[in-house]
């Protein structure tokens, strides 16, 4: 897979922003960042769930690495050589997913937290 896809794909997806970080490029939703690519761009880095990292790391393996923060696993590294766009293209939307998701928690608690709040007479 070329990384032209990678970034098609991403932008195709809605409310996602392309933005520089650091020497990477990223792609975000709710200026979450989902996935990453160096400026090689032989790699993408994709932020999905523990689950679904974990068994990336099981099923793909032959294109997939870990991607460590320290001693922290933070996603997963994508060769785009060796992996299957088709693959790619669902860890990108795995990623984005989990993302995209946590804004909308966010705003749910905040709603939750509004909605309990003790009346003060006004209606």
């Amino acid at each position: 897979m070329k990384f032209a896809q990678v970034r098609s794909y991403a932008l195709s997806l809605p409310d996602v922003t392309e933005e520089p970080h650091f020497n990477d490029t990223s792609f975000r939703v709710g200026g979450k960042i989902f996935v990453t690519a160096p400026p090689e761009q032989t790699h993408v880095h994709v932020f999905v769930a523990e689950t679904e990292r974990e068994i990336a790391l099981a099923v793909d393996a032959a294109f997939v690495e870990k991607l460590m923060w320290g001693s922290k696993a933070l996603g997963l590294r994508l060769s785009l050589a060796k992996a299957p766009p088709a693959r790619v293209r669902t860890l990108i939307s795995q990623a984005y997913a989990h993302k995209a998701a946590k804004p909308k928690r966010a705003a749910i608690k905040r709603a939750a937290k509004r909605a309990v709040r003790p009346s003060n007479g006004k209606n």
